[in-house]
């Protein structure tokens, strides 16, 4: 199957792309054809993400995302920092100490509801979106540059046989690919060693995050509040942060994100999870309260000084691939969103100026 462009991952950054690209195409009055896939059984299957968001990037790619309905319903309305002492004590952070938690403007969202809201988007402007399908190979030109993916094979038993439901992968060809996989992307980790993209650049760094969603008493439920904390019971040496966001219908948004550099092999970050919520400041909600859900994910956090190359020969690499997480906010979806809109419009200018790749 032949594209203009081929975006891999239905992510913030994937569909802003494909969103930007397509939005320049029609302004203009040009063709041009834009194919996303995506790994999860539906947009917004493997999203995992607190989340604040900072709307700027988003207001900028849909000025109108409040008449088209986005689901950012629930504005911050008080922001906590605390530093935990111990077992049962905290102290409150002054905002003026934490520059980076000021939060006035920003929404308290599920960003699988916004990824799925966003795919509505684009398939209303012919963007073609087919979830389930995970991207297994890069496809190459003889020249070296980037040809494509090729999706996995579908149906295969354990012994490797082929079932009756085996359905074998699609190669899809474009001028253009971009990888939107986020953290530790198995493609983009391939492509970065391919092209020498981080050369130059520090190592990069990464945590691991984990979270809950839990639904708690509408009388100690408190809509648009945003809880974060650090110290106990953080390990010496280990800066481990942890925050609660209260969204809408009484649900509490829990998270615990550990950095993988700490030394202690022993250290177990799900435990340390699990003791964060037993302090007073946080089970004073959670009591009488029901898990709902909850998973966990990679983080990328090395900043700008570790951030490689986003371009190569034939694609480029969007949001969580590269590394656009604003890890002194907290913050990485509306970078995310904002390096897909840049890529769209750089793929707009090369596919307008009839630069196949």
């Amino acid at each position: 199957m032949e594209y203009d462009v081929v975006v891999v991952g239905a992510g913030p950054a994937g569909l802003a792309t494909a969103c930007r690209l397509m939005q320049l195409a029609q302004e203009n009055e040009k063709e041009i054809t834009v194919c996303v896939v995506e790994k999860g059984s539906e947009v917004g299957a493997h999203i995992l993400s607190g989340a604040v968001m900072d709307p700027i990037a988003l207001t900028e790619l849909f000025p109108d995302w409040k008449d088209r309905g986005a689901p950012l319903d629930v504005e911050v309305t008080d922001d906590q920092v605390l530093y935990m002492t111990g077992e049962s004590g905290a102290v409150n952070i002054p905002l003026m100490f934490a520059p980076g938690f000021h939060n006035d403007g920003n929404y308290i969202i599920s960003l699988g509801n916004l990824c799925r809201w966003m795919a509505e988007q684009a398939e209303g402007m012919g963007i073609e979106i087919y979830p389930g399908f995970a991207a297994a190979e890069v496809l190459y030109h003889d020249d070296g540059s980037v040809k494509g993916i090729a999706t996995g094979d579908m149906g295969i038993a354990e012994d490797g046989s082929h079932k009756d439901s085996y359905m074998p992968g699609m190669e899809l060809h474009a001028k253009y690919t971009v990888f939107a996989e986020g953290c530790r992307g198995h493609l983009g980790k391939q492509l970065i060693r391919k092209f020498n993209l981080d050369e130059g650049c520090d190592p990069q760094h990464y945590g691991i995050g984990f979270k809950e969603i839990w639904e708690i008493d509408p009388a100690k439920h408190q809509q648009g509040l945003v809880l974060h904390s650090t110290g106990w019971p953080a390990a010496k040496n280990t800066a481990s942060g942890s925050y609660a966001y209260h969204a809408d219908n009484n649900q509490v948004a829990l998270g615990y994100v550990v950095p993988l550099s700490y030394d202690n092999p022993h250290l177990s970050p799900f435990d340390e999870f699990q003791q964060w919520k037993q302090h007073p400041k946080i089970r004073e909600f959670l009591e009488g309260g029901t898990r709902v859900t909850y998973g966990a994910r990679a983080m990328i956090k090395g900043g700008p000084n570790s951030r490689p190359k986003m371009s190569f020969p034939g694609g480029l690499l969007v949001g969580d691939d590269a590394g656009t997480l604003n890890f002194a906010r907290i913050k990485g979806n509306h970078t995310a969103l904002k390096s897909g809109s840049l890529a769209g419009e750089t793929l707009y200018d090369a596919l307008a100026g009839g630069d196949a790749g």
